[in-house]
């Protein structure tokens, strides 16, 4: 189950704080963009897909964003991110 993962995930990293972790199935990892700047950390990711149909072309269009505030004490340096 998705609980049990992010438990595993949470105990396999005992020395790493986990600041958030995001869903972001349906994205492929070259449309996520992960910058840390000003205290923030901000995960953006945009997916377009466009399907030929018989009534023309369909266009499928997702995005995500979101900042998330460092903790106190925590430099921009430390922060590291996989996925």
């Amino acid at each position: 189950s998705m609980q049990r993962r992010v438990n595993r995930m949470l105990n396999s990293s005992h020395d790493h704080k986990l600041l958030a972790l995001m869903d972001m199935k349906g994205f492929d990892p070259k449309e996520v963009t992960v910058t840390v700047k000003d205290g923030k950390v901000k995960v953006s990711a945009e997916h377009e897909e466009e399907h030929t149909t018989t009534r023309g072309k369909e266009y499928n269009y997702r995005s995500i964003t979101r900042e998330i505030r460092l903790p106190p004490g925590v430099s921009e340096d430390e922060v590291t991110y996989s996925m």
